[in-house]
C-alpha cells in the first residue's frame, strides 16, 4: 500500500523525499517488517493516551476522538493478534474515559465507526499472522512474485529475422491468473539454435488460479531446456500426476522451434490447437496437435504436429478465455479469433496482438494470453 502511494507522487516529490534519511529508513524499516512488536505496541499505546490527554485538555478541535481510528488501524498491520487485543484494551479505555468526561459522550457514529474499524484490523491481524509476516512485507511479496512471473513470460532475445509478442489479460484486472508462458533458448545437444515456449492455463480464473499458476510457472520453467524437448510434457504431467491436486485440471501447449531452419513441432495437452500464418497463401490453418489434459492420467500421450516456418509465417498460441464462451462451440469462438487475426496481417503482429487480447478477454470475462511467434 506504502509503496504504490509513493509511486503515485510526482517524480520531484519523490526525489526530494529521497533526500530525507529519517524518511527513506522509516519506508525501508516498513517494507522489510523488521519491527520488534513490544515497541510498536507500547508507541501505539502513548500514541492513544496522547489523544486522549490533547481531547480532554487542547480540546476536539485538534484531537478529535475518532483520529483513535488510525490508531487501531496501524495496530491492524503491524500487530499480531495478541498484540493487537492488548491495544484494543488501551483504546477502549481510552474511549470510556473520553466518553465520561466530554459533555454528552460520543456520538453514536464515532462509536460504531471505531467498532467497525476494530473488526477490520483483527482480521488483517490474523491474516497477516497465518501468513507469517509484519507490516507491509506480505504485500511486497505477492508484488514481488506478480514481477518474477511476468518476467519468466517475457521470451527472450531472437534473432534479427524473429520476433515475439506475448500478450496476457487476467479476469476482473487481477494482477494474477490462471494463464502464464514460460521459454528459452538454448543449443541442443546436435548444436541446433532452440527456442522452447510452453503456454499453460491452469482451470478457473483470477487469484483462485493464480496460486496454483505460480507454483507451476517455477516448476515448469525449470523443466524447460532441462529435459529434452519430446519429453517435456510427459515429465509435467508425471510431476503434476504426484500432486494429487482435486482442483481442477491443467492444460499447455509446447512449441521447439528451430531459430536456424525455421522448423517446429507442436505438442499439445488438452489445449485449443495452435494456427499457423501462412505469409505465401495470406491464411491462417488451424494446428492438429492433440493430448490429453495434464494430471489425469501416469502416461501422457501427445499426437505432435510439426512444420516450417518461412519468411512472413507466423506461429500463434492462446487460452481457452480468447475463444470459449458458454453456450457457444469451440470452432466458433477459434473462427472468430482468425477472424481477428486478419488484422494482424495489416498492422502487424506486436501492434494488433493487444487489441486482440483486450477486446476478447472484455467480451468472455475470463483469463486470456496470446503468444505470437513469426519470421520476418
Amino acid at each position: 500500500m506504502l509503496q504504490r502511494l509513493v509511486h503515485l507522487m510526482p517524480p520531484k516529490v519523490r526525489a526530494q523525499l529521497r533526500r530525507v534519511p529519517v524518511l527513506v529508513a522509516f519506508y525501508r524499516w516498513l517494507r522489510r517488517g523488521r519491527i520488534r512488536e513490544r515497541y510498536v505496541l507500547v508507541f501505539l499505546s502513548a500514541v492513544a493516551l496522547g489523544m486522549c490527554a490533547g481531547t480532554n485538555w487542547v480540546g476536539q478541535q485538534w484531537f478529535p476522538p475518532s483520529a483513535l481510528v488510525l490508531v487501531v488501524l496501524a495496530g491492524g498491520l503491524l500487530l499480531r493478534v495478541k498484540a493487537l487485543t492488548a491495544l484494543l484494551v488501551v483504546v477502549a479505555g481510552v474511549v470510556a474515559v473520553d466518553s465520561a468526561i466530554i459533555d454528552r459522550g460520543f456520538s453514536p457514529g464515532i462509536l460504531i465507526t471505531v467498532g467497525l474499524t476494530t473488526l477490520l484490523a483483527l482480521a488483517l491481524s490474523r491474516n497477516r499472522q497465518q501468513i507469517g509476516v509484519q507490516g507491509l512485507r506480505g504485500e511486497t511479496m505477492l508484488l514481488e512474485l506478480r514481477d518474477r512471473l511476468n518476467r519468466q513470460g517475457q521470451i527472450p532475445a531472437l534473432p534479427g529475422d524473429w520476433d515475439s509478442n506475448v500478450e496476457l489479460a487476467q479476469a476482473g484486472g487481477s494482477s494474477f491468473g490462471g494463464d502464464f508462458v514460460v521459454s528459452c533458448r538454448h543449443r541442443s545437444a546436435d548444436d541446433r539454435d532452440l527456442l522452447e515456449v510452453a503456454l499453460v492455463d491452469v482451470s478457473g480464473k483470477g487469484v483462485a488460479a493464480g496460486t496454483r499458476a505460480l507454483m507451476l510457472s517455477g516448476a515448469f520453467g525449470g523443466l524447460l531446456g532441462s529435459v529434452p524437448p519430446d519429453q517435456y510434457l510427459a515429465v509435467c504431467n508425471t510431476y503434476l500426476h504426484r500432486q494429487y491436486w482435486d482442483e481442477g485440471f491443467v492444460t499447455a501447449v509446447h512449441v521447439v522451434l528451430d531459430l536456424t531452419t525455421g522448423d517446429y513441432v507442436i505438442e499439445s495437452a488438452g489445449h485449443p490447437p495452435a494456427v499457423k500464418f501462412d505469409a505465401s497463401a495470406g491464411t491462417w490453418h488451424v494446428g492438429t496437435a492433440k493430448g490429453v489434459v495434464l494430471g489425469v492420467v501416469p502416461d501422457l500421450k501427445c499426437e505432435p504436429e510439426s512444420g516450417r516456418l518461412g519468411p512472413g509465417d507466423a506461429l500463434m498460441l492462446y487460452t481457452d478465455g480468447l475463444v470459449e464462451q458458454p453456450g457457444r462451440d469451440l470452432d466458433q469462438g477459434i473462427d472468430e479469433l482468425l477472424a481477428s487475426a486478419e488484422r494482424l496481417v495489416a498492422q502487424g503482429f506486436r501492434k494488433g496482438a493487444r487489441e486482440i487480447v483486450q477486446s476478447m478477454s472484455a467480451a468472455h470475462d475470463d483469463d486470456c494470453a496470446l503468444v505470437l511467434l513469426w519470421r520476418r
